[in-house]
């Protein structure tokens, strides 16, 4: 039953409901991780779509994408009001960005209206939850994508989250949008039936995680000594000259103190100057000091390519065998700045202090202390088909990260929680060394190993078990999950077509009838 054209005092708790359920999302996500309310967000949405008048609906979808993202991303808000064009810019941006990917929720409602078959329940447990899931992966590589806010992330340390060995965060997210719709079902039929049967559903689903939440690879050697560093240089001092070489030799303290263990891994860009002006005053002095004592390290450092002219994030590995990763996929505004050659420098309101980097192009772990590590920086490891890259190869995961920009702001820890994600659906540990926090060792189930508080000079001191073997989800990504839904949506678009086709007058010709859609 829908209700037809709502008084204006309707339409005002409507919008209220949509934005507020849209709000909901910083609550989802770490640090709060109120998981289960990841069946309210969505579930919300998929009520007002099947109570309201289709306008009406695309309204309340619209203003619930709005505050989703709103909410769920605000501190972007920090970096650019701190460290790029100040609060109004900031602000700007920030309202932009969200009224752009509300319209991603909004996209959602008009696919779900324009395959609407004609039963509620197919509605609420094919159309709907394929429709959301469908727009997560478009919006994870639409202009150079984001995974961020996907729903199956709510999950790292949730019920769902033992599925991520075998379906990945998209396969999450479609778990919780089914759930979701089938108790929207259960309220809307007003039926005992009907909600225990919901409940057993999400019971059923819990169960299955626990049966799941084992060791889907094995140990790929003895444990590693490490030590993840954390400067907690400020981000506005980062680049200035007159602080560098106060900056170089707090990174030699920190790595001299652990000299004798494997690997001592340094955050992203922790040394502030080009790989090329300091190889032989600083960066020669530490690997040979590492060297007599057997210790590999990694560190984030700049780098330059004389031939090409092009600068790259990097990390170099010193040590038996020496090597660089360069940072494949960047971020827009924070280490390039999108048409530049159209636009010159007037977004560079936007930009870091070192943009514009370029793109690397090779996905081969790295070498060091007898393993094979699968490098990530920063912004990478929120992207599991790029860490796939590495993989099965790879024995252990290393991110760097610089998530100074975003201040005490909750971005570092949803940052944290969709790293060890990739930890859960991969079964490799990881090191995680940033500049100012979150700075941690994660073993293969994603579960945190140690950590150190943000905002302080640390070095973290301890073990990890290199891992070797393939998941299911390693070995298949989101293929699956992708059929899966793209069938959901072609068995919603079937059957309201043949629903279509019976109500023309020419399906209704022999008895001189027609059927109407109640």
């Amino acid at each position: 039953m829908q209700i037809s054209s709502p008084a204006p005092m309707q339409r005002r708790w409507i919008y209220l409901l949509a934005v507020a359920a849209g709000g909901l999302a910083p609550l989802i996500y770490a640090p709060f991780g109120w998981s289960l309310l990841a069946l309210v967000i969505p579930g919300v949405l998929f009520a007002l779509v099947l109570r309201l008048p289709r306008r009406l609906a695309f309204e309340a979808a619209y203003l619930h994408g709005v505050a989703y993202y709103a909410a769920g991303g605000h501190w972007i808000w920090y970096s650019v009001g701190e460290f790029g064009g100040g609060p109004l810019v900031a602000t700007v941006f920030c309202v932009l960005l969200a009224l752009g990917f509300g319209l991603l929720t909004l996209a959602v409602v008009v696919l779900a209206w324009a395959l609407k078959p004609r039963q509620r329940l197919l509605m609420l447990l094919l159309t709907l939850p394929a429709a959301w899931v469908l727009l997560e992966w478009v919006q994870s590589w639409l202009f150079t994508g984001t995974t961020w806010l996907q729903l199956g992330y709510s999950q790292t340390d949730g019920w769902l989250g033992a599925y991520a060995p075998l379906i990945g965060p998209l396969g999450i997210s479609l778990l919780l949008a089914i759930l979701a719709g089938g108790l929207v079902a259960a309220v809307l039929a007003r039926k005992l039936s009907a909600v225990c049967l919901a409940v057993t559903a999400a019971l059923a689903s819990w169960l299955g995680g626990a049966v799941l939440d084992r060791d889907w690879t094995e140990p790929a050697g003895e444990p590693l000594q490490v030590a993840l560093l954390q400067g907690n240089v400020a981000q506005d001092e980062k680049w200035e000259p007159d602080n560098r070489v106060r900056t170089l030799e707090l990174y030699r303290r920190l790595n001299e103190r652990h000299l004798g263990v494997d690997l001592i891994v340094w955050p992203e860009t922790a040394v502030p100057a080009f790989h090329h002006h300091v190889i032989d005053s600083y960066l020669v002095p530490v690997a040979e000091e590492a060297a007599e004592h057997g210790t590999d390290l990694l560190l984030g450092i700049p780098s330059y390519d004389a031939d090409s002219g092009r600068i790259f994030n990097s990390v170099l590995a010193l040590g038996q065998n020496v090597g660089f990763y360069h940072k494949r996929h960047l971020v827009p505004f924070g280490e390039y700045v999108p048409f530049r050659g159209l636009l010159g420098g007037a977004l560079d309101v936007f930009g870091a202090p070192m943009s514009d980097f370029s793109a690397g192009w090779r996905a081969e772990p790295l070498s060091v202390a007898g393993q094979r590590a699968a490098v990530s920086i920063c912004y990478e490891i929120t992207f599991p088909n790029e860490v796939r890259d590495f993989l099965p190869e790879a024995t252990l995961m290393v991110n760097v990260s610089n998530d100074g920009w975003f201040g005490t702001s909750i971005g570092p820890h949803q940052h944290f929680q969709i790293s060890r994600m990739r930890a859960r659906e991969t079964g490799r540990p990881l090191l995680r060394s940033t500049n100012t926090g979150i700075t941690a060792a994660v073993d293969h189930r994603g579960r945190i190993i140690a950590s150190v508080p943000q905002f302080s000079v640390e070095a973290l001191a301890t073990e990890i078990t290199p891992m070797q073997g393939s998941t299911l989800y390693t070995r298949t990504g989101d293929l699956p999950v992708l059929l899966v839904v793209f069938a959901m949506l072609l068995i919603s678009g079937g059957l309201s077509w043949r629903h279509r086709r019976r109500q023309t007058p020419e399906a209704g010709a022999g008895d001189g009838s027609s059927r109407q859609e109640p």
